[in-house]
């Protein structure tokens, strides 16, 4: 009965929730988020772009071209070019990223120790790594196989449904109190996956065939054979891989209205989510656009952002001078620059919600809620890319889309992370703000945001394909 009252008076899930879930449940890593992302694209008729091809010689962007393309497989670039574009026009720029803080697989992991069966495991990132404590654990990343006939190497994706790893908790008994009160995580001994009971027979018969084969001694037979079955490929085909735990639960609508959501993976991939979305339907019709629409999903932003492929490599500055070259402009010309200045860039990344047990960690006038709208993130100390006049785009576009903005600046005795924001807006002078939908526990396996949320940032980032350049235009700054 309890269960059936609660169905009645739980209003549905928006399909907006119901899109992102399956979304983040096909992305368990970078390189499925990609893929995702890409299948996403395709379907609403933008065109596959090679990062390695020449786009200008080749002559294959137009006016009104929707395209996109990967970098290493874990960073997506999107874009729409409006149909009265012309070089040195400016670029509405979405960007968020595509990592969060996980538990990756070593380079050498095969480990046991009394009698189990472990996978060595290195922390990416800054987690809430007592989370990953007692949960249904999986693989999910990808490998280098050899193909068959030997003819080259190619990279796979791979991901293993069904819970195969756990890090269980240490009872309460076999802990000393001090030990109970701070559960103080040791993050090379204590995070360590049980993969399997070791049967010393078994286990030898695997070794001797693994060495017959000539099979990766790195890794552990057991685990090998399993992802070679996911893959399609013999085991000793398998030359490298890339591998990430993750939680084998999916997405969970919550609350007694059903007006919270929580899932793994939010940061950041919700952003990624909604900037997409935006894109695409957006980009229905570029008949008046003077502008190129963009998303830019970066990797790696959890460790710094750099990388060949992260927010502080060249990609961002390589989108404006290709998609310039490919409309007549010289590499350095001034209207390359020009586009820099006309261009914005709106740095997504979730933000922190007040915590009603914690209340006292948020600066009393700066409390960003959940399912009050988009939060804009300031901080003097340029740990934010907003300014007063970025900021007040942002403000501009929610009072003109009749959506709710809220703002945040972090007590001056917290530290104050940080975004790819800074990165953009220091290597290509861009200008940026920084917002983000709020949330609750960022960076713990499962976060959770309010579901009406999703959709005022979806619609904020519409109205910023929609609305900016007349704004701007306005704008004597």
């Amino acid at each position: 009965q309890l269960s059936l009252l609660h169905q009645s008076t739980m209003s549905a899930p928006p399909q907006i929730i119901k899109s992102l879930g399956n979304f983040l449940a096909a992305s368990p890593t970078p390189y499925h988020m990609c893929t995702k992302a890409a299948s996403h694209l395709t379907e609403a008729g933008f065109m596959e772009l090679k990062e390695n091809e020449p786009w200008a010689e080749r002559s294959l962007l137009k006016p009104g071209g929707k395209y996109f393309y990967t970098s290493a497989a874990s960073t997506l670039v999107a874009f729409a070019i409006g149909a009265a574009f012309e070089a040195g026009n400016g670029f509405k720029v979405i960007g968020a990223h595509t990592d969060s803080p996980v538990l990756k697989v070593k380079p050498v992991s095969k480990k046991s120790a009394h009698g189990y069966m472990q996978v060595g495991v290195e922390c990416y990132g800054g987690g809430l790594w007592h989370t990953w404590f007692d949960r249904d654990l999986s693989l999910a990343g990808s490998v280098i196989v050899e193909k068959e006939g030997g003819g080259g190497f190619e990279r796979k994706l791979v991901r293993i449904q069904r819970p195969l790893l756990r890090v269980p908790n240490l009872c309460i008994h076999l802990q000393t109190a001090d030990e109970r009160a701070k559960f103080d995580v040791n993050k090379e001994n204590h995070l360590t996956p049980i993969l399997a009971m070791v049967d010393e027979e078994l286990n030898k018969t695997s070794e001797t065939e693994a060495k017959e084969a000539g099979v990766d001694k790195r890794h552990a037979p057991e685990l090998l054979k399993i992802l070679a079955q996911e893959v399609g490929c013999k085991m000793e085909a398998i030359k490298d891989l890339d591998l990430t735990l993750f939680d084998t639960q999916d997405g969970q609508v919550w609350g007694a209205n059903g007006e919270f959501f929580s899932s793994p993976r939010l940061d950041n991939q919700v952003s990624c989510f909604m900037g997409l979305k935006a894109l695409m339907d957006y980009s229905k019709d570029l008949s008046a656009d003077k502008d190129v629409s963009v998303v830019c999903c970066f990797d790696h932003e959890e460790v710094g952002s750099d990388s060949t492929h992260g927010a502080g490599s060249p990609i961002m500055a390589e989108v404006v001078e290709r998609v310039n070259t490919c409309f007549g402009v010289v590499a350095g010309h001034e209207k390359f620059k020009l586009s820099l200045t006309k261009s914005f860039v709106i740095s997504s990344d979730v933000a922190h919600a007040v915590h009603p047990n914690y209340a006292s960690k948020h600066e009393s006038n700066h409390g960003p809620l959940l399912n009050k709208g988009t939060v804009i993130k300031l901080n003097s100390n340029q740990r934010y890319a907003t300014t007063a006049t970025t900021g007040f785009v942002i403000r501009e576009l929610s009072r003109r889309a009749q959506l709710g903005c809220q703002e945040f600046v972090v007590r001056n005795d917290c530290p104050c992370g940080s975004t790819i924001g800074p990165k953009i807006a220091a290597l290509t002078g861009i200008r940026t703000v920084d917002v983000g939908i709020g949330s609750l526990s960022m960076h713990s396996i499962r976060e959770t945001i309010g579901c009406s949320d999703v959709e005022s940032g979806y619609q904020l980032f519409l109205a910023f394909f929609k609305l900016f350049r007349a704004l701007d235009d306005t704008c004597d700054f």
